[in-house]
């Protein structure tokens, strides 16, 4: 009998692990899109092959336009998939937005084709965010408590290092490729390799994606007796509205969705505008490419120490200390000079990028109720899709009004320290036990 009840116990244990490792297999196939497709080589090459010139302005709308949807949907997107016990369905619908926009960049060949490769990134950009909507859902389910921390750190250090090998692939494949096809102009080798590239960060998301789907369990419906028969977006939007006041009731929770907007814009505005910046100062294309595969690498290790410091001093105290060496970060932007200097930042930002994020994630879990966890991760969704709007209009007008962008980089400090501040007011242990105060009571009902 004992022998018996040993082994359902081992078997649990290696189920337990396997949905763990399948979890964290989601952000290795799902970050190649954030580095070769968001960050670097399709950038480029809607730039050099497509806009011909008037990519700026063009581009950041593009970016714009899909963040700001992805950011409307994902609250209410994720009151529907609480209801319907249907997170992984959500989840593969948005994987598989994404996957087949980003393949379908293959046809994006010239410039009459500009609008389809705008088009295509903003679908891939919504099916990029709302895959994650629900798949940081997953964790507080996937993670026990004592975990949490540790898992969601996992998960970024297997984003950081799936997304740095696909790129380092790609970066291979565009600067060598080119010399093995010699019957073609260098010119359109190139751009044939970048297209190539493309398609592989959606083979690479899609083979990668498979275990999740496979080994996690999917969590049961939360709907309500009154719920049993109406429209999923009636339901949706009646929760959204429900969550909108009832998130308000969750004191530390609410106060710290404020707190990650703030200073997830200063995190948002150096991971997007440093190789703009960095350009300005006039840095070369080959080492901004290196800082960046060198923070994809550096900033795995990192994930998982802020993990571990996460669980031995504390998440609050652990995003404290990356926010303050965040602030050194911006302040050394304001001295850069020397090309060196940018691969000393890009090890800066490495070290507490991954971590910053994997602890604000788990917080979050740690401070939400289980059976409204897709909800109230649709918001902390919203916070990180407006990350980029704040900050980067921070930094352009200051830059715009002085003329100087060095003063624009500095001008990030203020997101850090603010953020630093309105943590002391977040109180972690009263915003656990309310959770589990409402997950109680759901149980008895």
């Amino acid at each position: 009998m004992e022998n018996s009840k040993t082994m359902n116990i081992d078997v649990d244990e290696k189920k337990h692990r396997k949905g763990i490792q399948a979890w964290t297999m989601y952000d290795w196939a799902n970050s190649a899109f954030a580095t070769t497709v968001m960050g670097v080589v399709l950038p480029t090459y809607f730039a050099n092959y497509i806009a011909q010139g008037a990519s700026v302005p063009i581009w950041g709308n593009a970016v714009a336009i899909g963040s700001l949807i992805a950011a409307l949907l994902s609250p209410i997107l994720g009151a529907i998939a609480d209801f319907k016990a249907s997170k992984k369905t959500f989840m593969a619908f948005f994987a598989a937005l994404g996957i087949i926009s980003t393949a379908l960049l293959w046809f994006v060949v010239t410039p009459a084709d500009q609008t389809l490769c705008i088009l295509l990134y903003i679908l891939g950009t919504i099916g990029f965010a709302g895959s994650l909507v629900f798949y940081d859902s997953l964790l507080p389910h996937v993670a026990r408590e004592d975990e949490i921390d540790q898992v969601s750190s996992r998960g970024y250090a297997m984003g950081y290092i799936g997304g740095g090998i696909l790129l380092l692939v790609n970066a291979i494949m565009i600067f060598v490729g080119p010399r093995f096809l010699t019957s073609m102009p260098e010119n359109e080798a190139t751009a044939l390799m970048m297209r190539l590239s493309l398609v592989s960060v959606a083979v690479w998301w899609a083979i990668f994606s498979i275990p999740i789907f496979r080994h996690v369990k999917e969590p049961p419906a939360k709907g309500e007796s009154h719920e049993i028969g109406q429209n999923v977006l009636t339901v949706g939007f009646k929760r959204l509205g429900k969550a909108l006041s009832e998130i308000r009731d969750y004191k530390d929770l609410f106060l710290f969705l404020i707190t990650f907007f703030v200073y997830a814009n200063g995190i948002g505005t150096i991971i997007t505008m440093a190789a703009a910046y960095a350009s300005d100062l006039g840095f070369s294309t080959l080492t901004i490419l290196g800082t960046f595969l060198m923070v994809q690498f550096v900033a795995a290790p990192f994930a998982l120490l802020f993990g571990k410091l996460g669980k031995t001093m504390g998440n609050k105290k652990a995003i404290s200390l990356a926010l303050l060496i965040y602030t050194l970060v911006a302040v050394f932007g304001f001295f850069m000079k020397e090309e060196w200097h940018m691969f000393v930042l890009g090890f800066g930002v490495a070290m507490v990028q991954g971590g910053s994020q994997a602890l604000s994630r788990s917080l979050i879990g740690k401070m939400m109720p289980k059976s409204k966890s897709a909800e109230f991760y649709g918001f902390f969704s919203v916070s990180e899709k407006f990350n980029t709007v704040v900050g980067p209009a921070l930094m352009a007008f200051i830059t715009t009004r002085t003329g100087d962008p060095r003063l624009g980089i500095i001008s990030l400090v203020i997101f850090f320290i603010a953020g630093i501040i309105m943590l002391r007011f977040v109180n972690l242990e009263r915003g656990v036990a309310q959770a589990e105060a409402v997950d109680a009571k759901m149980v008895e009902l």
